[in-house]
């Protein structure tokens, strides 16, 4: 097995780590040999129970492919410092100059149109308060990436839907190795599951996870650029909320990767966890909310 996160990296006292075999989640850490020859160790977080979900009949769900309001069909992860865009909603995070998640909803609407990237450039956000915001000057020289959590190629449909991609409070610092392969293969996945479902919606957000350090304890750190100390994320998640036809239900799967290289050649499914994972990681709740909307839900946790 190859070792997917350079350092140890715990969750709700747990180690963070990828398991061995395909579609291992991180309910749980697979023990395997690193390059190095070490092992990882059992996490606490595989003694944590997931509640199943019931499973009964779901009712219709309808298509909106316009406007930020049926973003938020199935609710608001939480409630602080809530912003609307033309394509995305997003909860500003003004201490670390960055958001503490976006949501947007990917369906072949709104994945087609003449919109085109090239236009488009990276911009301060006015809206917030220049005590709290990023700029390009603080990448400049930084060695990260300027990563779009609302991903720009999701938004085709409206010039302007794409041009709201670009302001840096739906970006993040990301590390360029894994913004430029498997983060950009996940957004495609994505964009590929419109094919199947009639709408999928996207929740991506940055993570500060503690890690266990040479004196036994748990310390949470992470570098900060520029003059307006943008935190750099440790992990990023993903939240894929999909709409089956048909009345079928609703599928949900979540994702964390760690904020550093990883080879492209690792499915993604390696990287799913349970959503409770990310809830207990980023302090956000999603299946209350999505319970409240659906009758028939189903979490993927490995494929």
């Amino acid at each position: 097995m190859q070792r997917l996160l350079g350092s140890r990296w715990l969750l709700s006292g747990a180690s963070l780590a990828v398991g061995a075999g395909l579609g291992a989640s991180l309910s749980g850490v697979v023990t395997g040999p690193d390059p190095g020859g070490q092992t990882d160790e059992l996490g606490l977080l595989s003694r944590v129970p997931v509640v199943p979900v019931p499973s009964v009949h779901a009712s219709e769900l309808t298509v909106s492919p316009r406007g930020s309001g049926a973003v938020m069909k199935y609710g608001f992860p939480s409630l602080a410092n809530i912003k609307t865009r033309e394509s995305y909603v997003t909860s500003y995070d003004p201490r670390n100059r960055t958001a503490s998640w976006v949501i947007e909803q990917l369906n072949p609407a709104s994945l087609t149109g003449a919109s085109n990237r090239k236009y488009c450039d990276f911009k301060e956000d006015d809206s917030v308060h220049m005590y709290h915001r990023a700029s390009n000057a603080d990448y400049r020289g930084s060695g990260f990436d300027r990563g779009h959590l609302a991903a720009a190629a999701n938004h085709k449909w409206s010039q302007k839907a794409m041009d709201d991609t670009f302001y840096l409070s739906n970006v993040s610092p990301q590390d360029p190795h894994l913004n430029q392969n498997a983060w950009n293969n996940l957004e495609k996945l994505c964009r590929s599951l419109t094919k199947h479902y009639i709408n999928v919606y996207v929740c991506t957000g940055p993570l500060y996870l503690p890690r266990e350090e040479a004196d036994g304890k748990l310390y949470v750190r992470y570098q900060v650029l520029g003059r307006n100390h943008v935190a750099v994320p440790t992990h990023f998640f993903k939240v894929v909320i999909l709409e089956r036809p048909s009345g079928g239900g609703v599928e949900l799967r979540s994702y964390i990767l760690p904020n550093s290289p990883v080879d492209e050649k690792i499915p993604l499914e390696r990287f799913l966890v349970p959503i409770e994972t990310i809830e207990r990681a980023s302090g956000l709740l999603f299946v209350p909310n999505l319970m409240k909307r659906v009758n028939n839900l189903q979490a993927i946790t490995a494929k």
